[in-house]
């Protein structure tokens, strides 16, 4: 695979995956064809171009400001994300992570760059530098991917997708869809007959991921965490209402039929925070993660091998929100799984309520300021307690502490430590589980202890070994210890 940290696309390395049709480098980078003006996945099924024609860019974004236009076979932009955005810290992962969660669209670039801490200016600099393009470039094909997708999907008028999808104007999306797709949003919409049917207020598609992808498992895991009134389990489909810049919004997610990804259902206050939800969605799922690269490096491991041989493609279950995560770990120290859902349950009346139930659903989760501001007395939490949830939700409400997509994950770490109550294992469970950190260790985890001296390794060790990849031999390593968590009757261990 090519290298997780940022390096040059390697023409022939690259040309190699195209010239075998490799699935697994789909969303690493397009194929540009100067022949024929298009730009395709690595995996399309089309005859394989010369390479003397072919150019290579690490974004479609990229490939569109050379001018290429989407293949209309393949879908090039309906495929897995880039993992390296998740893996890198820098500056230019953390506004790839801003702009998928659509923060140009909320804010603008001057929001972008004040977000990150740097001018205009430099920001594009450093975006153009390695990808090709500018903030609004990567946004207007972050736009294009969402207008699709409800062209293809819904019944809604064009001139509502439009403004749905982020455009200023329709002239903006019909110029925009004809030069990304090289067809009209009316051709586009013919194409629906191939879109997953659903119900009448709901939006239905699929999330792809990189194979193998155990979705029983990844849900499974996060059903066993289900907040009554937040979230909810029933066996197959794991639902939960997620708290969107627009309003809340209700996602049911189940495996796909083909067992490739994830099949989401979507019933959004409003359908600007598409993107949004779909992105917030695959943060949860973790669905662009490499399994291929960190399956070769744990399975190197002779004491992780026979683990990652036996659950090939084991993912890290995610919050869709940091901030959630962060007040759900501290709630969660030192009590049961059962009793942290209790008590997270009771925080839900200072959540925005849905419009009307859906299921049991009924609330989002609280806001930071909503949360500073409560009277946390009937939560049933001891002083201490109720004192370090105040003083991160107000940490969190005035930006003392940063955990949104583009945070710097290392300043995030620092600053949750700072909060009286919040150690160690706390704040790694953050990176973890809420800021989707590939290389975490969790220090003096007890489920892992275990693991690790059935293993007949250590702390130490593990937190060097397994880099940079220490997320995932968590998983495996909870696995070991309690592999009643990856069954249909899963029971949490109690530091899980």
């Amino acid at each position: 695979m090519l290298d997780p940290v940022s390096e040059p696309l390697d023409h022939g390395r690259c040309y190699r995956a195209v010239a075998g049709r490799d699935a697994r480098f789909d969303g690493w980078f397009v194929t540009a064809v100067r022949t024929t003006g298009i730009y395709c996945r690595p995996s399309c099924p089309a005859r394989t171009p010369l390479a003397r024609n072919v150019s290579f860019f690490s974004t479609a974004a990229a490939a569109q400001g050379a001018g290429y236009r989407a293949c209309r076979r393949c879908r090039p932009d309906a495929v897995p994300g880039s993992p390296e955005w998740d893996v890198r810290a820098d500056v230019v992962a953390r506004a790839m992570r801003l702009i998928a969660d659509g923060e140009v669209e909320r804010s603008g670039v001057p929001g972008l760059a004040a977000r990150l801490g740097y001018s205009e200016r430099q920001l594009h600099r450093l975006l153009v530098g390695e990808l090709g393009v500018g903030a609004l470039a990567l946004a207007r094909a972050r736009r294009a991917q969402t207008a699709r997708v409800l062209l293809e999907t819904t019944g809604l008028p064009v001139t509502d997708i439009a403004f749905a999808a982020g455009f200023a104007s329709v002239r903006q999306f019909n110029d925009t869809v004809r030069e990304v797709f090289a067809t009209t949003p009316t051709e586009l919409r013919r194409a629906r007959r191939s879109a997953p049917a659903g119900q009448p207020g709901w939006l239905t598609l699929r999330l792809a991921a990189r194979a193998p992808y155990p979705a029983d498992e990844v849900l499974l895991f996060l059903g066993a965490h289900a907040v009554p009134g937040l979230e909810e389990w029933d066996g197959t489909t794991f639902s939960r209402v997620l708290d969107l810049p627009h309003g809340p919004a209700v996602v049911r997610l189940s495996p796909s039929a083909g067992g490739d990804g994830v099949t989401a259902q979507l019933r959004l206050t409003e359908l600007r925070d598409l993107g949004a939800a779909v992105t917030r969605c695959r943060r949860m799922l973790d669905l662009d993660a490499d399994p291929a690269a960190v399956d070769v490096a744990l399975g190197a491991d002779p004491a992780l091998a026979a683990l990652v041989t036996a659950a090939p493609g084991r993912r890290v279950p995610a919050s869709p929100d940091a901030a959630e995560l962060a007040v759900r770990a501290v709630l969660g120290q030192q009590v049961s799984v059962a009793g942290a859902r209790t008590l997270t349950a009771r925080l839900l009346v200072a959540g925005t309520p849905l419009a009307e139930p859906v299921g049991s659903l009924t609330h989002a989760f609280p806001r930071p300021a909503a949360l500073a501001d409560a009277d946390l007395t009937a939560v049933g939490l001891t002083g201490a307690r109720r004192r370090t949830v105040s003083a991160l939700a107000a940490a969190l409400d005035r930006g003392g502490i940063a955990l949104d997509p583009g945070a710097d994950r290392e300043e995030a770490g620092r600053a949750l430590l700072a909060v009286p109550g919040i150690g160690p294992w706390t704040a790694a469970l953050v990176a973890l589980r809420g800021m989707g950190d590939p290389d975490v260790w969790l220090p003096g985890d007890l489920a892992l202890r275990r693991s690790l001296a059935s293993l007949g390794s250590t702390d130490a060790e593990a937190a060097t070994r397994w880099r940079p990849w220490r997320s995932y031999a968590v998983m495996h390593l909870w696995a070991l210890a309690a592999p009643t968590l990856f069954t249909r009757t899963a029971s949490l261990p109690r530091s899980a």
